[in-house]
């Protein structure tokens, strides 16, 4: 079903013309719960990954665990509608104490579906995306992994792998993805409005219209950063956003370049200050605002992942080098 973003509830560039030279395009993916293929672009989903290639996994050691979930659990309890089991680590104690842990394969996007997508090393096609199922040392950091690919070759492979390995237990739930089929839509984006993101002057006069806004209008009045700039949930291209840390300078590692964001995932599709990027589709015609979402957790939560503390997940690569290493930024 296609998904349609509804018009913004004002016209910024008619408030603010200056932004039409910072206006960008992001593709908004929106996942649903689902039954993805092999050769889909999907979140959650089976990786097209030839059997006779070693599946990623984390060498590093692992902060230790005391109790987690079975996968296998983990999908029988969501099909039910019900919470899984958590089960004590028996033996050595947590993954990784008795070797590698595998990665878990969190997503594939294709550009022949997502036409945004920016190419990779030697204008790979395929991009996939991986996360460490354990968190690292005192702060709980997270091991992310990237593999770039040509689809048209990878394609061709006699065999793909039929199931992934898998760690016994995850220490939390939302570590496993729900397989999700994708939506893939593009709307106008704007940049974040907050330290050097924009000319100062520019910054001032939509922090002083949002103030305007919500004295007139109460909290629930529209504001540039919640309704007009950057839409919530997992997308592809367009502006970070930087609700939890400001703004941040991400320069590759490799050559010093100013990195271009590649996607962005999120555990949350829509919240209380944006609810005005739900789809029409996903919204009742009859009744206004926030009350007119429909769906539940399959439109608010499909994918089941947390990045952080609810933040965004930011995956940036260099525009002069793909193949030079990626950033990882939680914002």
């Amino acid at each position: 079903m296609t998904r349609t973003t509804p018009a913004r509830p004002v016209s910024v560039e008619t408030v603010f013309p200056e932004l039409a030279a910072h206006r960008g395009r992001t593709t908004r993916l929106h996942p649903r719960p689902g039954r993805p293929g092999l050769r889909d672009s999907h979140i959650g989903g089976p990786m097209l990954w030839p059997d006779d290639e070693p599946w990623p996994v984390c060498h590093e050691p692992h902060r230790r665990e005391t109790e987690g979930y079975a996968p296998d659990e983990i999908r029988s309890a969501r099909a039910a509608g019900a919470r899984p089991r958590s089960r004590p680590w028996h033996g050595a104690g947590s993954p990784g104490e008795d070797g590698p842990v595998p990665f878990v394969g969190l997503a594939q996007f294709f550009r022949r579906d997502i036409p945004g997508l920016a190419p990779g090393p030697d204008g790979a096609d395929l991009v996939q995306l991986f996360r460490c199922p354990s968190p690292h040392g005192p702060h709980a950091e997270r091991r992310y992994h990237l593999r770039w690919r040509q689809a048209a070759e990878t394609e061709r492979a006699e065999r793909f792998l039929a199931a992934p390995p898998e760690v016994p237990l995850l220490g939390r739930e939302h570590e496993l993805p729900e397989p999700c089929v994708l939506h893939p839509a593009e709307v106008d984006t704007y940049p974040w409005a907050e330290d050097d993101t924009l000319p100062a002057p520019l910054i001032a006069r939509i922090d002083a219209w949002d103030d305007a806004r919500a004295a007139e209008h109460g909290p629930d009045a529209p504001s540039y950063q919640h309704d007009l700039s950057i839409p919530p949930g997992w997308r592809v291209g367009g502006f970070p956003s930087w609700a939890s840390t400001g703004p941040m300078a991400v320069d590759c590692a490799a050559c010093a370049t100013p990195m271009r964001l590649l996607l962005t995932a999120e555990g949350h599709e829509t919240d209380g200050g944006s609810h005005s990027w739900v789809p029409l589709e996903d919204r009742d015609p009859s009744v206004r605002g926030r009350a007119s979402v429909r769906g539940g957790p399959s439109v608010a939560r499909p994918t089941r992942l947390h990045f952080g503390r609810d933040r965004d997940l930011h995956v940036f690569t260099c525009p002069t080098d793909p193949g030079h290493p990626p950033r990882w930024v939680l914002a």
